[in-house]
């Protein structure tokens, strides 16, 4: 954990414009989606709309990391305390130490997707559908957004939990 490989936040966050661009699609769910909605899905991704989409996905790597790589939050507990800045401080000591023991565990692509999956489920579901249902739109709008979500979270999360 000490040694956190931050290259792997970026690269997640590819995830969501490539499964987008699948899941979207019209022979997988855009046509559904459309007749959903109502209306046609116009394809109208400019390069500022992708790096936003991208900036947004960075987001969503990191605190996915955070919920999914246990050993973070040793280190979320003595953030704010000047000490931790001292190397031979008795806060490091102990990080090295618990660090030493246990910070290989929980730490697979497996236990990523688990926790990924739930905060696909989990946010996704509050969010898209609450925002779905004070639109008026119709429910079945909510399970195409977060069957999208859960599989991008849980491959997000499986990947920073993994290598990061």
């Amino acid at each position: 954990m000490e040694q956190a490989n931050w290259l792997i936040i970026p690269i997640a966050a590819l995830f969501p414009l490539i499964l987008g661009y699948i899941w979207y699609h019209p022979k997988i769910f855009g046509t559904k989606l459309s007749q959903i909605i109502g209306e046609p899905i116009v394809e109208n991704r400019s390069l500022g709309k992708l790096v936003l989409i991208y900036v947004f996905s960075i987001l969503l790597a990191y605190i996915l990391t955070l919920m999914s790589v246990h050993q973070s939050a040793i280190y979320q507990l003595f953030f704010m305390d000047p000490e931790l800045a001292n190397g031979s401080s008795q806060y490091n000591v102990f990080i090295k130490d618990f660090m030493a023991e246990y910070g290989d565990r929980h730490r697979s692509f497996g236990h990523g997707m688990v926790h990924g999956a739930e905060a696909g489920l989990m946010f996704g579901l509050a969010l898209i559908g609450i925002t779905t249902l004070m639109q008026n739109k119709p429910l079945k709008l909510v399970w195409i957004h977060i069957g999208f979500w859960v599989l991008c979270c849980s491959l997000m999360g499986g990947l920073t939990c993994q290598f990061f």
